[in-house]
């Protein structure tokens, strides 16, 4: 285990995060990390009194690790690196995301257009309370579908309601074959 050290924090660049603590042992600056300080909210300052271990670094000199503040409970940790895989949060992964909601999008809006059109153009159920045809009536279904071949409008209203797939009332308001008969 290394000794502690004090010195006063005479450099700090807080836009990089890092800076250079004087020792009180009159000896050359040491390099300070951000993430060496503790995690309590409080940003380095120059001119703040500190605690510190020695560490060699990645390039090979020395630097500050676990500071303490007067007064500080804990040390900070030292950071520890990881190699974790690149995740696609750059401008490829943006791209990507939007395609996939772009596609999840038109195939709903597809499924849902496709519902829409089956509902609309299905035949009329016969209504509940549509009596069924009495055994004197004079029409029958026989599989006409079209008001071309329908004689009078009371055929037609009997094909709507009591025969499946007729195509007279196109827009669906009970009134067959009104250009043909006029109502």
């Amino acid at each position: 285990m290394s000794t502690r050290t004090h010195g006063t924090l005479s450099r700090w660049n807080d836009d990089r995060g890092f800076g250079f603590i004087t020792p009180a042992a009159d000896s050359d600056e040491i390099f300070v990390h951000v993430s060496a300080f503790p995690r309590d909210g409080v940003r380095p300052r120059v001119g703040e009194l500190v605690s510190y271990e020695v560490e060699e670094g990645n390039n090979g000199k020395p630097r500050a690790v676990r500071v303490m503040r007067p007064g500080g409970q804990r040390a900070a940790r030292t950071p520890q690196r990881r190699n974790l895989p690149e995740t696609g949060s750059g401008f490829a992964g943006r791209i990507v995301a939007l395609l996939a909601i772009g596609t999840i999008g038109a195939v709903g809006y597809k499924a849902y257009t496709a519902r829409q059109a089956a509902t609309r153009f299905a035949a009329p159920e016969p209504s509940a309370s549509a009596a069924p045809p009495a055994a004197g009536n004079k029409f029958q279904c026989d599989g006409r579908e079209y008001c071309s071949q329908m004689t009078s409008y009371e055929e037609a209203v009997f094909f709507i309601r009591h025969c499946p797939n007729t195509k007279m009332d196109g827009d669906s308001d009970g009134n067959p074959c009104e250009s043909q008969f006029g109502r």
